[in-house]
């Protein structure tokens, strides 16, 4: 049997990682300013995650929804806390586009309406719902495009309730830093108006969080910094460092029945164990804080590189977008200064997402080696 090829692969072969680098066969250092699409938070092997799931799989990896799990409630007493969302109930699950599609699923319950408010260069998943409500037409199905989906431009909130007032949307949703998109991001008056509209017209406001959660932005969740509450909260990615597991957090006035929900793998021990760990270190580690002061650092950095356009996003979800497509920039950076970078939706745009334990030294490793590629492109178009 041989794999079924939908990946374009880099001919790189990482074998161990630690921190802030991954190590091939070779035993080739590459810095990680990617961290496998935002999902390593607390750094490679992280001694306390290690230790958390190895001594959860001696005990017990795997039950059930159908049994009592305490780390389950001791799982959404710490997120509560970090979190500053005590009020709110957690769903656990395996991925970010399954919290996505729990999420509108369960919006549709709430309100027994079908429709589904984006915005353009969105990104939510590749399953049913959440593929429909990505703003990619080439990765959604025929059977996917049966979901009724309207897309408005961030940021245009007469679009937002020339939609709304049709009373058929059950959900927005929305990434307050847009990730595959390309790190657009708008203003607090937007946000603020887009809350307002959705209770106006009774519509549940969804805050995709799965790749700007858990301190990525440098607030715990990105929304926050724009002082809104969202009904549904959908988070995967920087919460288990590498384990499957996603969630979302419900506000209280949605309502739980049996059956409403469910998972087979969502919410196991090993799960919960690595989610626990990562809070942990979130916190003994004041990560947060890390992270907004790296954010300070890479923009004095950037400042450096003449041949920027702008950097976009913030805390440690960040672009930088060119006046050319940067594909070749990012292979160069990768095979000849051996650090891994993104992509985007924007071909001009390099996208970087690090570990959040990342030190202004891997700035200057970054930046060195970014430097002395664009000048070798600069030398190589005269």
């Amino acid at each position: 049997m041989s794999l079924f090829e939908v990946y374009p692969l880099f001919d790189i072969t990482p074998v161990h990682a630690n921190d802030m680098y991954v190590y091939d066969e070779n035993e080739t250092a590459y810095l990680d300013l990617y961290g496998g699409h935002a999902v390593i938070s607390i750094g490679h092997s992280h001694p306390t995650y290690v230790k958390a799931i190895s001594s959860q799989i001696e005990k017990l990896g795997f039950y059930s929804n159908a049994i009592q799990n305490p780390l389950q409630v001791k799982l959404a007493v710490k997120l509560g806390q970090l979190s500053s969302c005590e009020d709110y109930q957690l769903f656990l699950c395996s991925s970010g586009a399954e919290a996505n599609e729990n999420a509108l699923k369960l919006a549709s319950f709430h309100n027994q309406k079908s429709r589904i408010l984006a915005f353009q260069n969105s990104f939510h998943g590749r399953t049913s719902a959440a593929v429909a409500a990505t703003d990619s037409p080439k990765i959604c199905s025929a059977l996917n495009a049966q979901q009724q989906v309207d897309f408005v431009e961030l940021g245009d909130l007469e679009g937002v309730e020339r939609m709304l007032a049709k009373n058929e949307t059950c959900a927005v949703i929305i990434e307050c830093i847009q990730g595959v998109g390309g790190l657009d991001q708008s203003s607090t008056e937007f946000y603020q108006g887009l809350e307002t509209l959705c209770k106006t017209y009774h519509v549940v406001l969804i805050a995709d969080e799965v790749q700007s959660g858990f301190g990525r932005s440098g607030d715990f969740f990105a929304f926050q910094k724009h002082g809104i509450t969202p009904d549904v909260i959908s988070i995967a990615k920087g919460m288990g460092n590498g384990f499957p597991v996603g969630g979302i957090l419900i506000h209280p006035s949605i309502k739980a029945s049996y059956g409403l929900l469910g998972t087979t793998f969502g919410g196991n021990h090993l799960a919960c164990s690595a989610t626990l760990a990562v809070l942990e270190v979130l916190e003994k580690e004041q990560l947060m804080q890390n992270v907004n002061a790296r954010y300070k650092d890479f923009l004095k950095h950037a400042e450096s590189i003449p041949e920027l356009k702008r950097v976009k996003g913030r805390g440690l979800m960040l672009g930088l977008e060119f006046d050319f497509p940067v594909a070749d920039l990012r292979k160069n950076m990768l095979y000849k200064q051996h650090v891994f970078t993104g992509n985007s939706k924007n071909p001009n745009l390099i996208r970087i997402l690090p570990p959040l334990t990342i030190q202004d030294k891997h700035w200057e490793v970054f930046f060195k080696g970014l430097k002395t590629e664009l000048e070798n492109i600069k030398h190589d178009s005269i």
